[in-house]
């Protein structure tokens, strides 16, 4: 399968599990405007190569969320809406899978979850408890704690999206942004996450901002 197949396949599976198994109507039009949403030109970072990790993360912390398959399309939706000259990306991105849900069959309370799941990726701090808020949350911030090699990739192309903005402002942004996260109690709210990632993120956001500051 190429990995466009591979995504069409994990999308009518969230798909079809939430709305308790109907076949119809067809997931696959939904899928492909997904993915063709995810492929713009101005994105870098934000791609289905970030779509597809963090559908891999949640399927890692999956036991955690009380409904994995709407955090799974809770990730779809989440930057499906991306220009990174605009702030309110997850709001569009949020009622997008407000119209398109109902559409595609999934019923009324879950489509509102996983408009609440993608609101929630704006700060990222989800309530005590808010299993599907926690996971979504730690998936989406994994890349934060991946290999030194690859949070370098991350942090270039996070660079690429924001092209426009000249190289000052930019530093100075970015370290605002990475104070911020190191500022948080925990970066992570699983089990996982907690013992697995957050070491290892907070070692990458402190060489970054070391790079960024020096």
């Amino acid at each position: 399968m190429t990995d466009a197949s591979t995504l069409r396949v994990r999308w009518q599976d969230a798909l079809v599990a939430a709305r308790g198994g109907a076949a119809s109507p067809d997931p696959l039009p939904y899928a492909d405007n997904l993915l063709g949403r995810w492929a713009e030109p101005q994105r870098r970072y934000h791609t289905t190569a970030h779509l597809t990790q963090v559908l891999d993360h949640v399927d890692t912390l999956a036991a955690h969320a009380a409904d994995p398959d709407l955090v799974r399309l809770a990730v779809w939706f989440h930057d499906a809406v991306y220009r990174p000259d605009r702030s309110e990306n997850e709001e569009r991105s949020a009622a997008l899978a407000e119209r398109a849900l109902p559409e595609a069959g999934v019923p009324d309370a879950a489509t509102a979850e996983v408009a609440r799941l993608v609101r929630l990726t704006v700060g990222h701090d989800p309530a005590d408890g808010d299993t599907n808020g926690e996971v979504l949350c730690d998936a989406d911030l994994a890349i934060l704690a991946s290999t030194p090699k690859e949070y370098a990739a991350y942090a270039a192309q996070v660079r690429e999206e924001y092209g426009f903005v000249p190289d000052d402002a930019f530093r100075a942004g970015r370290a605002d942004v990475l104070r911020q996260l190191m500022g948080l109690p925990r970066l992570f709210r699983t089990p996982h996450g907690a013992e697995v990632w957050e070491p290892r993120a907070r070692q990458n956001l402190t060489t970054e901002l070391e790079l960024l500051t020096g």
